[in-house]
């Protein structure tokens, strides 16, 4: 560990002592105690653009316009300026220094919306390794839409959702994937989750898993559909089975596929379960047959937590889904009301563990199980399913990798009066969303302390404030490293407008943008953070 606050000492340091192994990327992240965003531009001009996020390795700045019909990519370049004066750093910068081109320059400008669909804006995903990205666009909800052609009752409805593969360094779009007529949660990418090159799309109306794989070439090619059938072959099997007996197949299941992005029709009053509620029913009644020996004692087990409780595993959907690994995903299920509902911690929730490649599922839990706590506790790195190739990815700050944000979870658990009400609390956040913390070292907690209620590592907006955040050194003599103020330098001069805020944070640059913003579509205030 370096001894010394000054960075000439550390670097000193660094040539004449080996870290332990293991630990060089965590003992060069240090350095980042010296280097930090400590001076601001308050109301920069910039263009009225829509900012969403900086891409994991730092090379795109993601914006969109405030029509939401294009989007806008920056590229993060470092200011530069001459000074003619001695002691340049005691004077102010040049006016052509304090502009948002100084430290950004546009790439290019691509209309991805038609006239009646938009952008949704808090939806991208970056595929690192191709540098691909991945945007949304749909059309407006429609809220009362008509349960038909299978569709679950009191789910909204969308009449048309595309997803755009583009190529980052130019624009080009890749390959498009539609879909009509369904409801997948776009929002914060709630919908989509990205593992590696492979995507799971939730469908809430039609309660399918479509698992795509995104090629070097750039196209989204489907692998397969998990809903009504669980295997490839499960729907040629039923209808091989079903031809003698003379039973239309297609009254009886859901199909399970997208078809240029239109799901086929079927008779809602069907007969069977979709085969991975089936599954979910089998797994669940043998772990209670296994629980006894005794048969009168089992009998009695399955009456009182299996058909007692038949109709509400039934009535369960699938509200989330998160890949694990390339062969398992976690799934959060619920009732109906928890998918339209903003509050879900006030709905009973289930998580089921499903093998893709066995199609079995191998463990389901409340939301109020303990072991279910314990594991995301001990465990949490695990949860986040990071892609492999992504380096700043796996240094994000966890309570299981961080020792500061594991005292911070036990005191908040400590607080509570419920036990059980602080683990179905922590477990509403599961499954995580992809992508959606930023690998900045400024959030790493092993280096700088902040208070998480005004700002955290996650990716959503926060209720604004006129004071400064601050970030305090974690050692000794623990030094307030730096400040960050979003909004007007001399504060708010309305104090009724509520004002909300974003943080963007470059993933290895001493570089952050804060962004402030009213309810009432008025132009942003876009201040930036930097070492100068």
């Amino acid at each position: 560990m370096f001894r010394s606050n000054n960075v000439t000492s550390r670097i000193f340091e660094r040539q004449i002592c080996t870290p332990a192994p293991g630990t060089s990327v965590h003992y060069a992240r240090r350095f980042y105690e010296n280097i930090v965003p400590s001076y601001t531009l308050y109301d920069v001009e910039c263009p009225d653009h829509s900012f969403c996020k900086f891409t994991d390795d730092g090379q795109y700045l993601i914006s969109f316009s405030r029509t939401h019909q294009e989007l806008i990519v920056y590229r993060p370049k470092w200011l530069s300026f001459t000074c003619e004066k001695e002691d340049c750093d005691s004077h102010d910068l040049p006016s052509k220094a304090k502009r948002f081109d100084s430290f950004f320059t546009q790439l290019y400008c691509v209309s991805l919306a038609s006239s009646n669909e938009l952008i949704c804006k808090d939806f991208f995903l970056y595929v690192e390794n191709n540098q691909f990205g991945l945007f949304a666009t749909a059309t407006a909800q429609i809220h009362d839409a008509p349960a038909i052609g299978g569709a679950i009752q009191g789910v909204p409805s969308i009449e048309k959702i595309t997803l755009h593969l583009l190529r980052m360094e130019d624009g080009v779009i890749l390959d498009v994937k539609v879909f009509h007529n369904d409801f997948i949660n776009l929002a914060h990418s709630l919908g989509v989750f990205l593992y590696d090159d492979l995507l799971a799309i939730l469908s809430l109306r039609y309660q399918i898993i479509h698992i795509l794989q995104i090629r070097d070439s750039g196209n989204l090619v489907n692998v397969r559909a998990i809903g009504a059938f669980c295997r490839e072959d499960d729907e040629l099997f039923l209808n091989a089975n079903t031809q003698a007996s003379g039973i239309d197949l297609w009254q009886q299941f859901p199909v399970n596929h997208v078809e240029n992005g239109q799901h086929q029709q079927f008779n809602p009053d069907n007969l069977f379960l979709s085969g991975i509620k089936q599954r979910l029913l089998s797994f669940i009644f043998r772990n209670l047959w296994n629980e006894e020996t005794d048969r009168s004692m089992r009998v009695h087990c399955l009456k009182k937590k299996f058909y007692f409780h038949f109709q509400h595993y039934v009535d369960l959907i699938i509200w989330k889904v998160q890949f694990v690994d390339r062969h398992h995903i976690l799934i959060k299920l619920g009732s109906v009301d928890g998918v339209v509902s903003r509050n879900t911690d006030q709905h009973p929730a289930f998580f089921a563990v499903y093998n893709i490649e066995t199609t079995e599922i191998i463990a389901f839990h409340q939301n109020s199980a303990e072991e279910l706590y314990f594991l995301f506790e001990q465990f949490c790195d695990h949860f986040h399913a990071t892609s492999r190739n992504s380096l700043y990815m796996n240094l994000i700050s966890s309570h299981s990798n961080n020792i500061h944000a594991l005292e911070q979870l036990r005191c908040n658990k400590n607080k509570g009066t419920s036990s059980s009400q602080f683990v179905k609390k922590m477990l509403a956040s599961l499954p995580f969303s992809s992508q959606s913390q930023s690998p900045s070292p400024y959030f790493d907690q092993s280096l700088f302390r902040y208070d998480e209620k005004l700002i955290s590592a996650t990716h959503r907006h926060r209720q604004s404030t006129d004071h400064p955040i601050k970030f305090i050194s974690r050692r000794p003599p623990y030094y307030l490293k730096f400040k960050i103020k979003p909004g007007p330098e001399a504060g708010s001069t309305d104090s009724r407008t509520k004002r909300i805020s974003s943080f963007l944070f470059h993933p290895t640059l001493p570089l952050a943008l804060s962004i402030q913003q009213t309810l009432f579509m008025q132009p942003s205030v876009v201040n930036i953070h930097f070492r100068r």
